[in-house]
């Protein structure tokens, strides 16, 4: 006979998160089967795994108790606490194993679900691979605390997020500010840094705590509420699901101009995010409102390019009825776009009082840049070559006085259908302080769909291959262009950090 064959079978096996009545049939009948039933405890010897799966034991059932080295307490082994850990676990899987090569079958009983943050995983991982092994899924701690709230987790297309405690403060901030939905486990030590990161990401006033669901003892309340010292390991932080989530009475309104990045949701900040989501209404140029996910209750607003002050009236006069108002902008919206329009807007009467603030994005300065290599590393001017908001004179005179100062040049709105000579005109005032082969790199729709990348010298600069979506950054008399790769198959361009003295 085979050596699997006369091996026990491990068993993982889920319990729930404490009441024992939610135990799965499958959990039951693994265990009435099983020869070890084993579980994890701390050394006072206690063990609610055990304490669930109780009445399904046997007194002729082996237990093996897994006693951990250290919990919470410091330790004096010389691999610190990971150390001390490991060398338990290898101790354990050892002791495990002894019963399976005998043909013991072993259950390993672990609260929740035995692969979410549970100890037996790392039975698991040093076991499954020499015997064989079923693992029986429980109900987890987060199903149960949504049903102790009678609160919807997530619907439709929201995005749940599942974090530990232990994460730092500026971490766990970042992923509740850009998620929808979000459960905190691990909490005890760990609260007063999740209730700051709550407070930080503007989560706090939706945050609910639960503490032993499904346990005697289970506790619901606001999250804002609950003292710190209260607080035990077993209980977790919920952000429940923002649909149909009731609108504070009295709340008072906002514009908040967001910075969208020059295409897609991997140049989305988190907190972009999370202001995109929890707005009640969007505000902006149509392009931009569609590259926003749809979310049930919120209202759409979209709108021509060409109407940003009507625009940014629109946006404050909807924050005046306590609306919660996010105002979508391309790239930064402080770089050539719709925070200045809407600061204007807000600067007169009746809008001094509405709050306003402004949230950054990539510029598409920044993410031409990149493609290409690191053409900014020195000063660099920003320009726009729109004439629509100022006229082309001063343009020109801002060309000249940056290209004599030896700066490298991002060069926004070259041109349009209805402005075709722009870029020509700047090449023309750009060769008198340029040579003809400076490096200029053409970034179109970067990160979109259509992105295209190019590196061309000034004197070959085709303005008929520059439109609205195109930026250029003009190297200064330092940007080198070098070929790089296998059969120098690659083009970079980069401009020294250092300047040549005299």
């Amino acid at each position: 006979m085979s050596e699997q064959q006369t091996t026990g079978r491990l068993y993982g096996v889920g319990l729930g998160p404490g009441d024992p009545s939610l135990m799965t049939v499958r959990a039951v009948e693994v265990i009435a089967s099983a020869d070890v039933v084993a579980y994890h405890s701390a050394r006072h010897g206690r063990s609610i795994a055990r304490s669930i799966a109780e009445r399904h034991l046997r007194p002729d059932h082996i237990e093996e108790r897994l006693v951990y080295p250290v919990t919470v307490e410091g330790t004096d082994h010389p691999g610190g606490y990971r150390g001390a850990m490991e060398e338990f676990y290898e101790e354990a899987a050892a002791r495990l194993a002894a019963h399976l090569d005998a043909g013991r079958s072993v259950a390993v009983l672990a609260e929740g679900d035995p692969l979410f943050y549970s100890s037996y995983m790392h039975m698991h991982k040093r076991l499954s691979g020499r015997y064989p092994t079923e693992v029986v899924p429980g109900v987890t701690s987060v199903s149960a605390a949504a049903a102790a709230l009678g609160s919807p987790l997530v619907e439709g297309e929201e995005v749940l997020t599942i974090l530990p405690g232990t994460l730092p403060e500026e971490e766990l901030t970042a992923r509740l500010a850009s998620t929808d939905s979000a459960v905190v486990m691990k909490l005890g030590r760990t609260f007063p840094a999740v209730r700051g990161a709550l407070e930080r990401a503007g989560r706090l006033a939706d945050a609910r705590y639960v503490e032993r669901a499904t346990m005697a003892g289970q506790r619901t309340e606001a999250l804002a509420d609950v003292e710190p010292e209260s607080v035990p390991y077993f209980s977790v932080a919920v952000l429940p699901s923002r649909v149909d989530a009731p609108a504070a009475a009295g709340g008072q309104g906002e514009v908040v101009v967001v910075g969208l990045g020059p295409a897609g949701p991997l140049w989305l900040t988190p907190e972009a995010r999370g202001e995109l989501a929890a707005a009640d209404d969007l505000v902006g140029y149509s392009t931009y409102i569609d590259r926003v996910p749809v979310r049930p209750g919120q209202r759409r607003h979209p709108s021509d390019n060409k109407v940003e002050s009507e625009r940014a009236e629109f946006a404050l006069d909807l924050a005046r009825q306590g609306r919660r108002v996010a105002v979508v902008s391309s790239g930064d919206p402080g770089v050539f776009a719709m925070a200045t329009a809407v600061l204007e807007v807000a600067s007169e009467d009746p809008y001094r009082e509405v709050p306003v603030r402004v949230l950054p994005g990539m510029t598409a300065a920044h993410a031409a840049a990149s493609r290409a290599g690191a053409p900014l590393g020195h000063d660099y001017a920003v320009i726009s070559l729109s004439d629509r908001l100022k006229p082309w004179e001063v343009i020109a005179e801002r060309l000249r006085s940056a290209a004599a100062a030896d700066l490298v040049l991002a060069l926004y709105n070259p041109g349009s259908r209805s402005r075709l000579w722009q870029v020509g005109k700047a090449r023309e005032l750009l060769l008198e302080h340029r040579t003809p082969d400076t490096p200029v790199v053409l970034g179109r729709d970067v990160g979109g769909p259509e992105e295209s990348v190019r590196i061309v010298r000034l004197g070959d600069l085709d303005p008929a291959e520059v439109d609205m979506r195109t930026i250029l950054l003009v190297g200064s008399t330092q940007t080198r262009a070098v070929r790089r790769g296998e059969g120098g198959g690659e083009e970079v361009v980069w401009t020294p950090r250092r300047y040549p003295e005299g």
